[in-house]
């Protein structure tokens, strides 16, 4: 019921609960004889303090008179005049009920430190209420300041967290579930939710206008902002070729057919390469990825900057599987139709894992790999690269085959076979791959020396020259009859330039049991790299007037642009392919300001396959495999500024890790470096997550009011207090860091510490331990398993006649304390008189029960 606009004649009842003696002074000093308005109450210099308690603490009472209301809740449809200012003569109000909820904080901070659980603290304002004000809902009025709506957080809340709210609102609409009402109090179905969902007016409200008790909170905002067009908005979000299309203007198409071309002349050929000498697949496949990926990732894509395409790594992996076949004699070493088969089913399979994680939300599983293992593996890939390239570099591919083992085996058997046989070296082939090596390594430091002060020297192709001159050369001089290897002919294994062939189809379920765990990493380095990329372009942001606007980036969508972008390449048997940063800072640096430029990369690869492959024939294999040395190269010299860093912090842990996967991966194969680096690194995070971090609290000396700090990091700044153990608990507590709760709890009662072995006998005095405070200020969470412990310990304290007091916690209305009322927790330990507002007033409660001699047990 909304609060009647005049007020009672009769002093309104007690409250149920009180606040602390010194709170009341607080109050009490606040409370002027006639109201006074908010921004003299709150000046500068005002001795109030509103730490308003989160549950009743049963202090010395005082009873409060309840704040006035400013504004007639009865009219709902009232809104408040901007121009509109309350007269000098006229009572105001120190703010609504409402408004309390929202603009204190219940942080309490006795000790002194300084809070970061947002500013929720009074603040000096204007002397009129906020200008837009809806009071669509029951006795509440919504600000301009926006905030969770709070009826949505039952059913609505549940699915929204898992599958967003986008789909939320689509499944469950504006209202209940199972039916809910609508106009004129009819029922409304699920078809009907369905049908204004797709029609863009969503909700389903009352006669009256007001809305149904489950709602999203971004519809609430939504509604309360007059949005109309609610389908348009997910669907702009969801597909930013909307946003973006309609943005584009006709500058910006110099700018990104300039950074197209440039990007073609550099990474065509380096997409042959990657094919042919790492995917061990045709090279016409690696044109595929720069076909179809960037194409797709332009519509679904949030970084506009930003392109895909293979990538050495992935590459090298796909790769893996293509000689895993091999070696399980699933295919034949010349059967070039089944490796862009397997090709196609590691890419769909890549595509369609990164595609679910970004459904299911899953953007923070660039997190998982730690930064010792990605340096290492990434590393450890360069290295293998390298080796395997220097094979056809010196003409020993064909010696290679004929040696058992050497083709498919590990880095280290290729290394003796190369010291064996460097007198077998083709004295043409070394010549022409080391040569273009070098040509294009001279090049790429006299850019990076030159750019700064001319800038224009980005646009020089010089792996296109290289690639040209070769070419040229090799026709001209017959270099091909003197036992130079070339390209021959680029043509698809299957006789049409875009062949289709579904991935997922029962013939291939053996070659899909073979790549899952391959395709599940390549998914993930390829996205750690897209996420790098993404955030070296600052999202793609653009300065005011220079380029698109309102472009954000989103973990989540980008996984979805780059498994849909997959997807559809692996149904056109592609590499692999994902954001590159070395790409996308070309495409940057040479003008490239929206998604049109992976649109025209694509268009010039489609004319690139339909007319300029027969270019392609004399192009020296040696020479693509040179370029391929190149990226390997870059992908080593990113490593020793990490190990440099790391030998200054004396990281043993972390360079450890780096060598070990370095090791593994070189020298024995790539799935033992995977499986090592992902089992070390998910190993790490569970270690992290399950590990407890409460810790011991003691009184720093001379302060006032008293300040508590951790007494195992400062213990020659604190003092123990007689008779009471003081525990901090500074995180959520979930089933994955309770199960060591009890363990750590114990330490601390018998040595003082966590930090001691339990071998040693017992140190500190039982005396010390008649009170147990908990400081659960930083339990924000709380699930079941974790209250199930909590219960525990507090019963096993009880039964030992133990006191057992809480400080410091959430509201009343919060889910973590309806947890600690609905598992007998807060009777457990005596009532809520044993939840007080601080450290400093639990003492003072334990030294009164200790005089009193009351006993809760």
């Amino acid at each position: 019921m909304s609060p009647s606009s005049s007020r009672p004649s009769t002093p309104p009842p007690p409250r149920s609960h009180s606040h602390s003696h010194s709170h009341s002074q607080s109050h009490s000093q606040h409370q002027p004889s006639t109201p006074s308005r908010l921004k003299h109450a709150h000046a500068p210099g005002s001795s109030h303090r509103d730490d308003s308690p989160s549950p009743p603490f049963h202090t010395p009472a005082t009873t409060l008179p309840p704040p006035l209301n400013p504004f007639n809740l009865e009219n709902r449809t009232h809104r408040a005049d901007e121009n509109s200012r309350p007269s000098p003569t006229t009572p105001t109000p120190l703010r609504p009920r409402h408004w309390r909820d929202y603009s204190t904080h219940n942080c309490s901070q006795p000790e002194g430190e300084p809070c970061e659980h947002g500013a929720f603290s009074p603040k000096i304002g204007p002397t009129s209420p906020p200008t837009s004000v809806s009071s669509t809902l029951d006795g509440d009025i919504n600000l301009d300041y926006g905030g969770r709506y709070p009826r949505g957080q039952s059913i609505v809340g549940g699915v929204n967290g898992v599958l967003g709210d986008a789909a939320g609102d689509t499944v469950f609409g504006d209202g209940n579930i199972f039916g809910g009402r609508g106009e004129n109090g009819k029922p409304v179905g699920q078809f009907e939710r369905w049908r204004r969902w797709w029609g863009g007016g969503g909700g389903v409200d009352d006669k009256n206008g007001n809305a149904t008790k489950i709602m999203s909170t971004t519809r609430w905002l939504a509604k309360t902002q007059g949005i109309k067009t609610k389908r348009r908005m997910y669907l702009v979000y969801y597909f930013p070729f909307l946003q973006w299309v309609t943005q584009y203007r006709r500058a910006f198409f110099k700018g990104d057919l300039i950074a197209a071309l440039t990007m073609a002349s550099f990474y065509i050929p380096m997409s042959l390469s990657y094919a042919s000498n790492l995917g061990h697949i045709p090279p016409i496949n690696g044109l595929y990825s720069f076909v179809f990926n960037p194409f797709v990732y332009a519509l679904f894509g949030s970084c506009p900057q930003m392109v895909v395409g293979p990538e050495a790594a992935g590459s090298l992996l796909l790769g893996s599987v293509v000689k895993s076949s091999i070696e399980g004699g699933h295919s034949g070493d010349e059967d070039d139709a089944m490796h862009a088969r397997i090709a196609g089913v590691v890419t769909g399979m890549a595509g369609a894992v990164i595609f679910i994680a970004g459904v299911t939300r899953l953007g923070f599983l660039d997190s998982v790999l730690s930064r010792p293992f990605l340096r290492g593996f990434i590393s450890a890939i360069g290295f293998v690269i390298l080796v395997d390239q220097l094979i056809p570099e010196m003409g020993l591919v064909h010696l290679a085959k004929h040696v058992g083992g050497v083709s498919h085996g590990s880095s280290l058997d290729k290394i003796i076979f190369l010291v064996e046989n460097v007198k077998n070296a083709h004295g043409l082939t070394c010549a022409v791959a080391f040569g273009s090596f070098a040509v294009i390594m001279v090049c790429r430091e006299l850019k990076r020396r030159l750019q700064p002060r001319i800038p224009s020297v980005a646009y020089v192709p010089d792996r296109f020259i290289v690639v040209v001159l070769s070419a040229v050369l090799t026709w001209h001089l017959s270099w091909d009859k003197q036992g130079l290897e070339i390209l021959g002919d680029v043509k698809s294994s299957t006789g049409s330039p875009f062949p289709f062939r579904f991935p997922f189809i029962p013939s291939h379920m053996h070659h899909v049991r073979e790549a899952m765990s391959t395709s599940f990493l390549i998914a993930l380095l390829g996205f750690f790299e897209s996420s790098v990329a993404a955030k070296s372009l600052d999202g793609g942001a653009s300065k005011h007037g220079e380029g698109l606007q309102g472009m954000s980036l989103s973990a989540n969508r980008e996984l979805v642009a780059l498994g849909v972008a997959n997807v559809v390449g692996g149904c056109f048997m592609a590499l692999p392919a994902f954001g590159g940063y070395g790409r996308s800072k070309v495409n940057a640096s040479t003008g490239g300001k929206t998604p049109m430029s992976s649109i025209l990369l694509s268009v010039i690869t489609i004319i690139c396959i339909l007319f300029l492959l027969p270019y392609f024939y004399y192009l020296p294999k040696s020479v693509l495999s040179s370029m391929i040395s190149v990226v390997a190269y870059s992908l080593i010299e990113e490593a020793p500024p990490d190990i440099l860093f790391f030998l200054r912090l004396r990281a043993w842990p972390e360079l450890f890790l780096m060598t070990l996967i370095f090791l593994a991966t070189v020298f024995y194969s790539l799935p033992l470096g995977i499986a090592l680096g992902i089992g070390l690194s998910l190993l790490s995070v569970i270690r992290h997550a399950t590990k407890p971090r409460i810790q011991i609290l003691g009184r720093v000396p001379g302060t006032t009011p008293p300040q508590f700090e951790n007494a195992e990091l400062y213990p020659e700044r604190v003092e123990s207090v007689e008779g009471c153990l003081i525990v901090k608990i500074p995180e959520p507590l979930t089933f994955a860091n309770t199960g060591e709760l009890k363990t750590r709890l114990r330490r601390l009662e018998l040595y003082g510490t966590t930090a001691v072995h339990p071998a040693l006998p017992r140190v500190r005095d039982p005396s010390h331990n008649s009170n147990v405070i908990f400081d659960v200020h930083g339990v924000t969470g709380l699930d079941g398993s974790g209250t199930q412990v909590l219960r525990e310990i507090v019963d096993g304290y009880v039964e030992r006649g133990v006191r057992v007091f809480f400080c410091r916690c959430p509201r009343e209305e919060s889910a973590v304390w309806r947890l600690f009322e609905g598992s007998g927790v807060v009777a457990r330990v005596g009532g809520k008189r044993h939840f007080v507002r601080s450290v400093e007033e639990a003492l003072r409660m334990t030294e009164l029960e200790r005089l009193s001699g009351e006993d809760f047990s």
